[in-house]
């Protein structure tokens, strides 16, 4: 299972609009009517900088909203545009990082996560979303240092996905004295993050405490939809505690809903 990657935000769209008061009312002594006295008429323009700036926004606003209904090539577009404007628009590579990976363009993927991490330093979710890419990408090691500047991360209000992809990263890497307690930090945040629940399923399975991952895999199987891989590590367990019925309804289930998926053997579903 891939670790938690972008979380798409939507990018207002923030107009700016300029309001000029061109009458002035004045109401003289001696009871006499309000009179309106014409005042110098000003045509307030915005600043090619506004114009620019509002264009930006525009296209990510619109970028973002095509990538949300699959139309990777107007979001495609609409997001180089925004770069155009804005050469250091981290939104702009991010959406475009997104793009690439829906095309499986992997590499230009994470050339963009990269340069999107480089240009907000200090943005928690944009960092998390390079170490995502450097842990589904076999780069488990690496990822473990952009998961921690995200955590560490000033105003990064929502560390949950960051600590549940440490924790599920640092299984792969084998760094096992971080693997429980990333997780559980992760957990305690966000009871249903399915990421952490998988990844603390395939720990407990990994130190052949079966009754444990039962636990953790059944509350993974309600906390969002399932792949055939949660489903085979659900198998693997129920085999190990010797419930063959169990096993073989979560076997069902996988052919039913992924025909074409290759099974695994049993404990390989335990790696992340």
């Amino acid at each position: 299972m891939r670790p938690h990657k972008v979380t798409l935000v939507l990018l207002a769209v923030i107009m700016l609009g300029t309001a000029c008061s061109r009458l002035t009312f004045i109401r003289p002594k001696g009871g006499m009517k309000a009179i309106d006295v014409p005042r110098t008429e000003y045509d307030v323009r915005d600043s090619k900088a506004t114009q620019e700036r509002l264009e930006e926004r525009n296209s990510l606003g619109l970028a973002e909203q095509r990538l949300r209904v699959g139309d990777l090539e107007t979001a495609e577009r609409e997001a180089s545009k925004a770069l155009k404007l804005n050469p250091s628009s981290a939104a702009a590579y991010t959406l475009l990082a997104i793009v690439a990976d829906r095309r499986g363009q992997a590499k230009a993927a994470g050339d963009d996560y990269r340069k999107a991490a480089e240009l907000s330093p200090q943005d928690g979710g944009m960092l998390n979303n390079y170490g995502a890419w450097l842990c589904a990408n076999g780069f488990p090691a690496e990822a473990l240092v952009w998961f921690d500047r995200a955590i560490a991360a000033p105003g990064y209000n929502n560390p949950t996905a960051a600590l549940a992809n440490a924790g599920g990263c640092a299984l792969q890497t084998g760094q096992y004295e971080r693997v429980e307690s990333d997780l559980r930090k992760a957990l305690a945040l966000d009871p249903k993050n399915a990421y952490a629940l998988v990844s603390m399923a395939r720990n407990e399975y990994r130190l052949g405490h079966y009754m444990d991952a039962r636990a953790f895999i059944e509350r993974r199987l309600t906390a969002a939809p399932v792949d055939a891989g949660v489903l085979q590590l659900a198998v693997d367990i129920e085999t190990k505690l010797g419930d063959m019925a169990a096993a073989e309804k979560y076997r069902q289930r996988q052919r039913a809903e992924f025909p074409n998926a290759t099974a695994a053997s049993p404990g390989d579903s335990a790696r992340p």
